[in-house]
């Protein structure tokens, strides 16, 4: 991988890092708008102001916006979450296997 290549997937990790980011975005993947006070129910034990820093930081990278109906997806974060979404299949291969160790 190239350094530009680097530093890109290094900013997008830093991001994705951050608590609860992923859980917002998760969150918004159907499709349906959500106001703030629902996207807090969804995420689940993020304070008003983590959920207010992490929706900032998720519209600046361009993952979600804000409308008249509360908060959605991006084309980007849409994209962004489908490529998560393999994590799903791997998460419960991997709950599955680590029960079965046990």
């Amino acid at each position: 991988m190239s350094s530009k290549e680097n530093a890109a997937i290094n900013q997008l990790l830093a991001l994705l890092e951050a608590r609860y980011a992923i859980r917002v975005l998760w969150a918004l993947r159907d499709g349906h708008p959500q106001t703030f006070r629902l996207l807090q129910d969804s995420v689940g034990g993020s304070t008003p102001n983590t959920l207010n820093t992490r929706l900032k930081e998720s519209r600046a990278a361009g993952f979600i916006t804000h409308g008249p109906d509360g908060y959605t997806l991006t084309p980007p974060g849409a994209d962004l979450v489908k490529r998560l979404s393999d994590l799903q299949a791997f998460a419960g291969r991997w709950v599955t296997a680590r029960g079965r160790k046990k």
